[in-house]
């Protein structure tokens, strides 16, 4: 039986960063404002530790995200870690991951972090074209991507890398060879953020200006549907593709404009469901009556797509109404099988 995963978020707000990137307002974007203490963090563990139960057939991991945690204060890194090391000593966490910035990685940094068991290393890439981290006020190169990359790699932490798609000076192209030198760095796994204007950020200002236009949902759904099948093709797990919705987020009182979807991964996988379904049926010659799909119950809500937009789509392309789902537990979720007008199913594997 597989172990179930559980995370105990931190957010550690703009701590340690002195840049001040086109996008961020991490008090926004986290929904914390206030300075984190050590006492803060050992009663987070205890409350997430209640709510969890017993450790058995549980991974169960702590994570600092926001900010650059690297930065911080090296007596306040220390302070943090040593709660999550006691923990993780203790036996109850089989991980402890923290996100920083690429520059703010060396030997030292990461000879420390291995002293407090921290196993997962996650860097904010963004991008890896030059003019884009010119115009987002990243403040570091692509050479100290790759440098920290190889670094974290080579002292046998686990990588993790996050880009994001629609930043200044980006498109579809850029965000392409963003995310096959990605791959080329051989990261553990990825996560995917279309940008969104945050109230409170320079993104708003050059908005307001007109400057700058976000991306669309339609847009952005396009861009990391290819990207989803590039890292998938070449065997990197994608944990996440879109932004973590706080209160405020999903009230809209901090996300001024861009591609917000509270489900965004799951418009996505939807997409990449109908354009599988739409290449298997267009290469089909005859008068179309009938179509049923057979899959694993858990993928139907990708092959229906949101509020059925999927089904309607293939009603209205095809001029068909008679559309039949059957469930298959023995298939996988990326396996489906088509049978058009009752003869010899089709099989067909989403990506």
């Amino acid at each position: 039986m597989s172990k179930k995963n559980y995370i105990i978020p931190v957010f550690v707000p703009h701590h340690g960063c002195p840049f001040d990137c086109i996008f961020c307002n991490q008090k926004k974007i986290t929904g914390i404002d206030t300075v984190l203490t050590g006492n803060q963090i050992e009663e987070q563990i205890k409350e997430y530790a209640q709510s969890i139960g017993k450790k058995e057939n549980k991974h169960i991991e702590i994570a600092f995200f926001g900010g650059s945690f690297t930065g911080i204060d090296r007596e306040k890194q220390k302070e943090f870690l040593a709660i999550a090391n006691k923990w993780y000593q203790k036996g109850y966490l089989d991980d402890i991951r923290l996100s920083t910035r690429p520059d703010y990685i060396n030997e030292d940094i990461l000879s420390y972090l291995k002293e407090y068991n921290v196993s997962i290393i996650e860097l904010g890439v963004q991008s890896l074209d030059d003019e884009v981290l010119k115009k987002s006020h990243r403040g570091h190169s692509i050479d100290d991507v790759y440098r920290a990359s190889e670094l974290i790699k080579k002292m046998d932490f686990k990588l993790g890398l996050q880009m994001m798609v629609g930043l200044p000076g980006d498109d579809f192209e850029k965000s392409m060879l963003t995310a096959q030198k990605i791959i080329s760095y051989k990261p553990d796994f990825v996560r995917i953020y279309p940008t969104l204007v945050i109230r409170g950020t320079k993104l708003e200002e050059l908005l307001l200006k007109g400057i700058y236009k976000p991306l669309g949902l339609d847009e952005a759904v396009a861009i990391c549907k290819e990207l989803y099948k590039l890292f998938y093709k070449n065997e990197i797990p994608i944990i996440r593709i879109g932004l973590q919705p706080t209160e405020n987020i999903m009230s809209g009182k901090d996300v001024v404009a861009g591609p917000f979807h509270p489900s965004f991964r799951q418009l996505v996988e939807c997409e990449i469901y109908k354009e599988a379904i739409d290449e298997s049926i267009s290469l089909y010659n005859g008068k179309l009556e009938k179509l049923e799909f057979i899959l694993n119950p858990k993928s139907i809500s990708n092959l229906v797509g949101m509020k059925k937009s999927n089904i309607l789509f293939l009603k209205t392309k095809y001029d068909i109404s008679n559309i039949e789902i059957t469930k298959d537990l023995k298939l996988s979720k990326k396996q489906l099988k088509i049978r058009i007008n009752d003869s010899e199913a089709i099989n067909r594997t989403i990506l």
